[in-house]
């Protein structure tokens, strides 16, 4: 049989991908009591600093309950996490990677972004580089080349950048992004958000818009006479112990300042620590304490339905009533800080959860400011939870199709295409099923291409780590795909493929030979 057309049909294409692109102790940390039910006594007086890398302990030995914990864990089976890691008295008590996700994967934090241009923002207050938070934004730029210039646009301060109250004309929500796809598409991104026209007053209304970030971020540039990346590699990563780091850029070379930014789960908790110690770091004074009080106090109303509590100020979200605060990227890659509970809570995820019931969860796994008794029990059924997390559930796995060996190794061309798939070739006789994707340059570079296993035992396999083209501003992210297959039918091949640390749910891929 010649087998020289496949239909492709493709499930859960990412909408915010497509505008934004977006060594551990093994799959789980947990720390095991001494044979004789005592562990030393935390002096949390003295702050410990993981700059070298994190301490682990007991969740007791830090006065958190180990079955609490394991609940929480079960939460984050339940709202697709690739992570999930608690700080406690500064040592990590709880660290999973869901499977197929895995630990040394560098996660797409998506607006997280955002309150890493707040802290470089904050320090390079502190340093004197920017004079006032309340600095107006079009003193940085050429008035002569923005349009709809006007009173409310002369008006608007670095401040109402951060509060997301610039009164931009912009569209962007939980799941549209026009907006932001329309800057991207745009020759200059920072024109794009300075063109826009002035429906309200700075000041006046709350709007998510993360072109102010983007703004923000090429003052930073002006500011500092560097991209926010080697500036925060100088101020922020480098004295935290933050190497393995990506940042997109735009087209003038700005760091991205709404998104772009790849972390691992442990480098974002190092991050929300130096919040919870009011900006210090190993003694030093990196960000001003002021800026951290303001978030603690935000009134900015974030009018969101679903949690009415929300306040914002400095890009970052805030619950008062749960005394918590959080850097928040959408599909919840999240750092949380519990202040008063000297805890902090990272997640990384391909879907969305209540804020307030993950910190309600948190906050009901403390028992005490100190050292409870050992808790064998508990800790057998976290340390099993963790272990059950981290490996794979097979799914169902189907008879092999008669046309895997003649459709093996032939190359698929498809047309000009919105999933911008150019060509596909499947590789599935020999020891290693793996699938070979060209896909259509979103501008003038050349296409990229992708390869990856595919799992027809029920089980995702994962890829390499690979890096596309950082000069490529659209493809520059690490990537590591994990897909599996299974026949659906002689002629029907479905495929579902992950990127790991994309943090998106995954694709579905149908595919239908004809002869």
């Amino acid at each position: 049989m010649k087998l020289n057309a496949v239909q492709l049909r493709l499930h859960g294409a990412r909408s915010y991908k497509s505008a934004f692109l977006a060594a551990t102790l093994g799959a789980f940390t947990f720390a095991a009591v001494n044979c004789n039910g005592l562990t030393p006594t935390q002096d949390t007086t003295k702050p410990i600093w993981p700059t070298k890398g994190w301490q682990t302990s007991s969740p007791e030995a830090q006065g958190m309950d180990s079955t609490d914990l394991s609940g929480l864990v079960d939460f984050g089976t339940k709202h697709s996490l690739d992570s999930l890691l608690i700080t406690r008295h500064g040592k990590i008590v709880t660290e999973a990677y869901y499977a197929p996700y895995e630990a040394g994967i560098p996660h797409a934090v998506n607006s997280v972004t955002k309150a890493v241009i707040s802290t470089l923002t904050a320090i390079a207050w502190k340093d004197g580089l920017l004079d006032t938070p309340d600095h107006k934004v079009l003193d940085f730029f050429d008035r002569h080349d923005i349009a709809n210039l006007g009173d409310r646009k002369e008006a608007i301060t670095v401040h109402n950048l951060l509060d997301m109250t610039s009164g931009f004309d912009w569209t962007e929500g939980l799941s549209f992004f026009t907006s932001p796809l329309a800057m991207e598409q745009s020759p200059n991104w920072v024109k794009f958000v300075l063109d826009r026209g002035m429906p309200n007053a700075p000041g006046e209304v709350f709007y998510y818009n993360s072109g102010n970030a983007q703004v923000l971020s090429a003052i930073l540039t002006k500011l500092t006479g560097t991209t926010a990346f080697d500036y925060a590699k100088a101020k922020l990563f480098g004295p935290l112990g933050i190497e393995d780091v990506y940042w997109r850029d735009d087209p003038q070379g700005n760091s991205c300042g709404g998104y772009g930014l790849y972390l691992k789960p442990r480098d974002m908790a190092k991050i929300g620590y130096l919040y919870l110690r009011d900006g210090v770091w190993e003694g030093k004074q990196l960000i001003p304490k002021a800026w951290i009080e303001e978030i603690k106090h935000a009134t900015v109303d974030m009018q969101w339905p679903l949690e009415p509590g929300l306040r914002y100020a400095n890009f970052f979200w805030a619950l008062p009533d749960k005394y918590v605060y959080m850097a928040v990227g959408h599909n919840r890659q999240v750092i949380m800080v519990f202040p008063d509970l000297d805890i902090v809570a990272v997640t990384t995820a391909r879907g969305n959860y209540s804020f307030s019931e993950f910190a309600d969860l948190v906050t009901a796994a403390v028992r005490s400011d100190t050292e409870l008794a050992s808790n064998p029990a508990g800790a057998k059924v976290l340390a099993n939870k963790l272990l059950a997390v981290s490996t794979q559930k097979s799914t169902e796995v189907g008879p092999a199709s008669s046309l895997s060996a003649a459709i093996s190794g032939k190359v698929y061309k498809f047309p000009p295409n919105d999933l911008r798939i150019k060509s596909l070739s499947l590789f599935l006789g020999d020891a290693w099923p793996h699938y070979d994707l060209e896909t259509y340059p979103r501008d003038t570079t050349a296409s990229l291409m992708f390869t990856g296993p595919i799992g027809f035992d029920g089980q995702y396999r994962n890829g390499e780590l690979v890096y596309h083209g950082f000069s490529d501003r659209f493809e520059g992210s690490p990537r590591v795909t994990a897909s599996k297959g299974i026949w659906q039918g002689e002629n029907t091949l479905l495929i579902r493929r992950l990127e790991l640390g994309q943090g998106e749910p995954a694709e579905r891929w149908t595919l239908m030979f004809f002869g």
